[in-house]
């Protein structure tokens, strides 16, 4: 293998699209989806890893999104290994009018909640106590027991964002990524350089897209929201 020259090409590739860049030509757009509606959304359940499927409310959530992005060209599709996100992309689709092929990476996953997964949220809500379920659910590295933090999240998703999804950006393409509430408050994070302790006000709703234009570092340039009107689980 010829290191040396891949590391060139590399360089000169990296250089063209920051060129690209400066000269006015952005990026393509960066769609990020919280999955739809699931059925432990609806009861109320740490989901973490568990595979649940939509529910009848989320699929119609799903293609009422779509419908918000029919505008957009759209080159490239990625989910999480879990089918909630599988779905959500279809019925996605279903509503932009698009057809599309689509790759699924573990490390989009939704954060492993360990010990928590399939309890009810609101019934470890009062066990523990208000501080204490806060930081679980919004800290950065608050440690749940056989589970992940936030970080550990961070460390798995930027390195697949860093690696697949910002060199099509570079190139111009539009990739739409459907994942995990955590997952993307994770991308959010690095995107818009948000400290530690600011990212536990980040929050990811449902029925909302988030589309950015990215430096050839792969960090904000600018931002866009889009939402549909619906009343969200309480999850």
């Amino acid at each position: 293998m010829n290191t040396t020259n891949d590391a060139t090409n590399n360089d000169k590739q990296q250089a063209s699209m920051s060129k690209r860049h400066n000269e006015g030509n952005l990026s393509g757009t960066l769609l990020l989806v919280r999955h739809a509606e699931s059925e432990w959304n609806l009861l109320g359940k740490w989901t973490g890893r568990t595979d649940v499927h939509l529910t009848d409310n989320g699929r119609e959530q799903a293609v009422k999104v779509g419908a918000i992005l029919k505008d957009i060209e759209l080159h490239h599709a990625y989910t999480s290994e879990q089918i909630r996100t599988v779905e959500t992309l279809a019925h996605v689709l279903e509503g932009a009018e698009k057809e599309m092929e689509h790759e699924r990476s573990g490390q989009l996953n939704e954060r492993d909640y360990g010990e928590y997964t399939g309890l009810n949220k609101w019934e470890v809500l009062e066990q523990l106590g208000e501080d204490t379920f806060t930081r679980i659910r919004r800290s950065w590295d608050e440690p749940i027991p056989g589970g992940e933090t936030l970080e550990m999240v961070h460390e798995r998703a930027i390195p697949f964002y860093k690696d697949h999804i910002l060199p099509k950006l570079l190139e111009g393409k539009n990739v739409i990524v459907v994942s995990h509430g955590n997952t993307i408050r994770a991308l959010i994070k690095y995107l818009e350089d948000i400290s530690h302790e600011g990212v536990a006000e980040v929050e990811m709703p449902f029925g909302h897209v988030l589309l950015y234009k990215v430096t050839p570092e792969g960090k904000h340039h600018s931002k866009e929201t889009r939402k549909i009107d619906i009343k969200p689980p309480h999850a």
